[in-house]
């Protein structure tokens, strides 16, 4: 099941659905759709603030999630492409945080926390030998927003190595 929260969206004069229900999922929300759900959209993957790290992590995941569907280009920081650390950057700069450029520079920024303290909008770093190759940003459930490789494009996927490790933003 993909976790929900709701982003705040512009009201309008339709009445709102009853609150729990649910649209079938299509693809594409219009802004008459996201009315009668109650004035709010619903974005997969999305950490409501409490369960995220704090309200920048939270925001950084949104700005992710909302990249869904962007392709992948190596040394890009968005808005419109990115590659993996070029994603977490512009997520996190959204959110009114720095970080440095490359995956590896943005390991050594970050506070090192355990699994079992992480927390949706934090970094995941993938390992390889004494180097880190991949960042994507935790959603929760075992998975992240990543944009993986050339020929890809932003999604959400299950972390697929157990040789990783978290980051929090500070």
């Amino acid at each position: 099941m993909t976790a929900q929260t709701q982003v705040p969206f512009p009201s309008s004069s339709v009445p709102a659905a009853p609150r729990g229900a649910r649209l079938p999922r299509t693809g594409v929300v219009s802004a008459l759709t996201a009315a009668v759900v109650g004035g709010s959209l619903l974005v997969p993957g999305a950490a409501p603030e409490a369960a995220a790290s704090s309200s920048h992590a939270g925001t950084a995941l949104r700005v992710a999630a909302s990249k869904k569907g962007a392709p992948y280009r190596y040394g890009a920081a968005g808005p419109y492409r990115f590659d993996c650390s070029g994603l977490t950057l512009y997520s996190y700069r959204k959110a009114g945080k720095a970080l440095p450029r490359t995956a590896q520079q943005q390991y050594n920024r970050t506070s090192r926390i355990s699994a079992g303290n992480r927390r949706r909008g934090d970094l995941v770093f993938f390992h390889s030998g004494g180097s880190v190759y991949h960042v994507g940003i935790y959603a929760g459930s075992g998975r992240i927003w990543h944009s993986p490789k050339t020929g890809d494009v932003v999604r959400l996927a299950k972390i697929w190595t157990k040789r990783v490790s978290y980051g929090r933003v500070r």
